[in-house]
């Protein structure tokens, strides 16, 4: 499933092998970059006049709560006015699998963008952290360069640190290539021009790999070609500062030390003792020594600052004279670091290649930070399963990933090679398609080893909710027996997982958990962020979008994910949170109501971290989720699964029905923007919301169906029936589907992304919510529209499009292009057969965001960019619905189930609607405060102003 069509779909290439590659020769497909290429530098969105008027009230909450986190110790979840990341356009591949933290590195071999805390990034380089080389010839010839294009930051540094190295790469003659998650960078004649030097970068990223995929590992593997006439002494240097990005290196008290030497693996330890109460890292570096590899190490020198000891200039000068550091006078004290110095280690692999010879070299970089602090909880690391919770682990991990990185990459390359060798694939798509799985190491990704967190013992006992049993006393009511009443089974199982969760000896547990039957594997959880400047863990909006690429290479965590939110519905939380938009104060999570994201400070026990409106009465939360796990249940054919989410399911259904105000089958959208477009509103009977709501009714029947309950499978078929004739009759427009029936100003504009729920549908397997002629003629009118009439199809679609041909700058997110919502669409094309027209719209997201031509957003994919090709909220979860694309395409078998409906007379559908009644009953949200005069007359200003 994971590899895109069958193999019994088209013939391979005559030169395919499955033999593995020359190891030094990068894939036949990559992403490339010059190393001196400056890029085209991002540039962040701007607010009108207009708009910052009418968002000032929100920016000063925003910025009022932003300082009280702040002084309670707590991490804002949007903080991008006041901590903004270093902007850069030099992204590379990231190291490290998956959940165990991420050092980014950019093409021009620098080492940034650390992540190693739960929301913490360090956006600079470290510069010290680098490989060099150093060649000399016997005709006393001699090079050495750091083979890292010179940052304009290196002048400012102490002339006895990095300043004293030679910082003299050409550049110009080196190419970097990148293809998710390994990296070549060719350095061809430099340093030496008889030289050529190859540095792959291999990462354990391997679906279906739920071990060696969770490892905080990276391996380095040089492969050097002597071209001249005469033999070269080479000497590879690997430095690495003991710091974890920003100026940890300098509070003082680190250590480094020698790691034990075995099966040729050497190595140093680079013991952190972190700062601020994030728990301690230990850094190893290694290299192998084999024949012809000699391995040296300098396990301390000074980077900055005065602690005694060999500087970094010292240290450069010995590899320099003598090729490697045996002639260093050895020192096995531990010296500890003082404050305001710096320490780093190096290690070095010394080589003759004789002339026309290849010899290959390989280092490892990991780490080990097994504690994840949320609040007063404290979990760890899926790898820890593997290597223990003692933090001694970065020595074993160095080793193990030398001795098996050549496996990995032979399972990466069984991966990858079919879709690389499709011919019938544009070149683009392949590498766009791996190298957005970026975001799987480097979106603040979380793997937990699933065990239950270590908390103190006054938060053990804390109770958050409790449904009294008086309102449970459903047996007998009005005379009516409930003898097999879906209704009453689904409100005593909501109870026994309430007793669950007030239960002290599992309320510290992540309560997914508490799903998983008998014997099933308990994979662990996952998180990760909505975007690195949005700081919501498994923002459920925009997973919807994402999905696709764990469901295919990681399905395990998906159903992980799901799991959560399965029991995240059954969860009610009363504590108040202040929305930022109209001030007022709400219950942080309803009974019945899809959380829209899992948490920040303390996710799985305290979600909704997004607080700008209140998410209870958004329209696609609930949606999404049933079609979620449909999906996901065909896709993996886990019944288990099924059978533990159906209650809330059902559940998220019946909260549902409280926004069908006028009893029609067909849900309303409430005046603002209550969905995943949260700076547009919609009004009414609406594209987006109203095709999930359809959808997602006839993914409930199906569901139904499998697990067993007749009766709601076909109460919900019923429903789909009816919610799918008003949907068309009310929308259609005679060419596509309009964005709402409110009569308002975008009412009649073209959604790009108005078939969701039809799109959704196809991918589950269920039938298609709207006839094939309308859904083929707002596709083409997306196309026409939002594709070719924005910037000549070059730049993706734009969300709106007026149906003269102009943009729509009605709001915000009207006049962007989302990129994640652009593949989605074109995954919705190639459902329907209109293959090159879904290449064509998702190439102008590759030509904005991965062309060297572009906008300068590679491994960086942002939420969105406007007309003015601004960008917003970088690094961001959505674009990885490419995989979207690679779904459609492959067109993987499901294990759908056998749809039974039976018909269902009057009374039979009257006894289930009432029993469906009683439960939507308790669901009801109170009545929405009204906003307050100063607000009304506010927003009434700013209405004059707009019109």
């Amino acid at each position: 499933m994971e590899n895109g069509w069958k193999d019994g779909d088209y013939e391979r290439p005559s030169h395919f092998s499955p033999h593995k590659d020359d190891s030094g020769k990068p894939a036949s497909l990559t992403w490339q970059r010059k190393l001196d290429c400056k890029g085209n530098m991002p540039s962040m969105f701007r607010l009108s006049i207009l708009e910052l008027i009418q968002l000032a009230p929100t920016g000063f909450r925003l910025w009022q709560y932003i300082r009280e986190e702040e002084s309670k110790g707590r991490v804002p979840t949007f903080d991008v006015l006041f901590n903004k990341l270093p902007v850069t356009c030099n992204h590379g591949i990231p190291l490290g699998g998956i959940g165990s933290g991420s050092i980014g590195r950019s093409y021009m071999g620098e080492f940034q963008r650390f992540q190693l805390f739960p929301a913490r990034v360090e956006g600079t380089p470290v510069l010290a952290n680098q490989f060099s080389v150093f060649v000399s010839r016997p005709s006393g010839e001699k090079y050495s360069t750091v083979l890292c294009a010179k940052n304009p930051e290196v002048p400012k540094v102490e002339a006895s640190g990095i300043k004293s190295w030679d910082w003299n790469l050409n550049a110009e003659r080196c190419t970097y290539h990148a293809l998710f998650p390994r990296a070549w960078t060719i350095y061809d004649g430099e340093p030496d021009p008889e030289l050529v030097i190859v540095s792959r970068q291999i990462s354990p990223f391997i679906p279906h790999n739920y071990k060696d995929s969770s490892f905080p590992v990276s391996v380095f593997t040089f492969t050097v070609t002597n071209k001249g006439r005469t033999a070269a002494d080479v000497t590879l240097l690997f430095t690495w500062a003991n710091s974890v990005g920003g100026i940890s290196g300098l509070s003082g008290d680190h250590f480094n030390s020698n790691m034990k030497t075995e099966d040729g693996v050497h190595g140093v330890l680079l013991h952190h003792k972190t700062a601020n109460g994030y728990p301690p890292v230990t850094f190893a570096i290694a290299a192998e020594e084999t024949d012809g590899v000699h391995i040296s190490k300098c396990p301390c020198f000074i980077i900055s600052g005065n602690s005694k000891g060999i500087t970094a200039k010292d240290m450069w000068q010995e590899i320099k004279k003598n090729g490697s550091f045996d002639h260093l006078a050895r020192d096995e004290s531990l010296m500890h670091s003082k404050p305001g110095s710096s320490i780093g280690a190096a290690i070095a692999a010394s080589l003759t290649i004789p002339p026309g010879a290849v010899r290959e070299v390989t280092f490892s970089l990991a780490w080990d930070c097994p504690e994840l602090r949320f609040s007063e909880k404290t979990y760890y690391r899926r790898y820890t399963k593997f290597y223990g919770r003692n933090g001694d682990a970065a020595a074993s991990l160095a080793h193990d990933a030398i001795l098996a990185h050549a496996k990995w990459e032979s399972q990466i390359e069984a991966w990858q090679k079919p879709i690389l060798e499709d011919k019938r694939l544009p070149e683009w798509y392949p590498v766009t398609l791996f190298n957005e799985l970026y975001y799987l190491n480097a979106g603040g990704t979380i793997w937990t080893d699933g065990s239950p967190p270590v908390q103190s013992l006054s938060t053990i006992g804390e109770r958050k909710f409790s449904l009294e049993r008086s309102k449970l006393n459903l047996r007998e009511t009005n005379g009516i027996s409930h003898q097999n009443d879906t209704a009453i089974e689904i409100l005593e199982r909501m109870m026994s997982i309430f007793e669950q969760i007030n239960n002290p000896s599992v309320t510290n547990s992540a309560l997914g958990t508490l799903l998983l039957q008998n014997g099933e594997e308990n994979i662990g959880q996952f998180l990760y962020f909505e975007g690195i400047e949005y700081l919501m863990y498994n923002t459920y909006d925009v997973h919807f979008y994402s999905s696709f690429a764990l469901l295919m290479l990681f399905p395990k965590l998906e159903l992980s994910i799901q799991r959560d939110f399965a029991a995240a519905v059954m969860i009610h939380d009363p504590s108040k949170m202040k929305l930022m938009f109209c001030g007022n104060w709400v219950q942080r999570k309803a009974l019945g109501a899809v959380p829209h994201d899992i948490g920040l400070n303390d996710p799985w026990f305290e979600v909704n971290a997004y607080h700008l409106y209140n998410t209870d009465r958004w329209k696609d939360l609930n949606s999404k989720f049933v079609l979620q796990v449909y999906r996901d249940m065909v896709a993996t054919g886990d019944k288990n699964f099924a059978k533990a989410v159906w209650p809330s399911v059902y559940m998220a259904m019946a909260f549902m029905d409280q926004f069908d105000k006028d009893g029609d089958g067909m849900i309303e959208n409430d005046g603002f923007p209550d969905q995943t477009y949260d700076a547009w509103s919609v009004t009414g009977v609406s594209a987006y919301c109203g095709g999930l709501w359809v959808a997602a009714l006839q993914a409930a029947s199906a569901m139904a169906q499998e697990v067993g309950d007749s009766a709601s499978a076909n109460y919900f078929w019923i429903r789909y029936l009816k919610a799918k004739s008003v949907y068309n009759d009310t929308l259609w427009n005679g060419s596509y589907f309009n964005y709402d029936n409110s009569g308002g100003i975008s009412s009649t504009s073209i959604l790009a992304d108005q078939l969701a729920g039809q799109w959704y549908a196809r991918a589950c397997g269920l039938v298609p919510i709207v006839d094939e002629d309308k859904l083929r003629s707002a596709l083409e009118k997306v196309y026409h529209f939002n594709v070719m009439k924005y910037k000549d199809g070059s730049r993706g679609a734009v969300n709106g499009m007026r149906p003269n041909g102009k943009v729509d700058m009605s709001a915000l997110q009207s006049k962007e292009v989302w990129p994640g919502v652009t593949y989605s669409v074109a995954a919705t094309m190639i459902q329907e057969g209109m293959v090159d027209m879904a290449f064509q719209t998702a190439s102008g997201v590759h030509n904005a965001a991965w062309s060297e031509q572009g906008l300068g957003f590679s491994f960086q994919t942002p939420e969105s960019w406007n007309t003015d090709e601004q960008y917003r909220s970088l690094c961001y979860m959505r674009p990885l619905a490419i995989w979207a694309m690679q779904w459609a395409l492959t067109k993987p078998e499901l294990t759908k189930p056998e749809m039974k409906l039976e018909g269902m007379d009057d009374h039979l559908y009257s006894r289930q609607h009432a029993s469906f009644s009683r439960v939507t009953s308790l669901l009801k949200l109170p009545k929405e405060e009204d906003k307050g005069f100063l607000q009304v007359l506010y927003d009434i200003t700013c209405g004059r102003f707009a019109s």
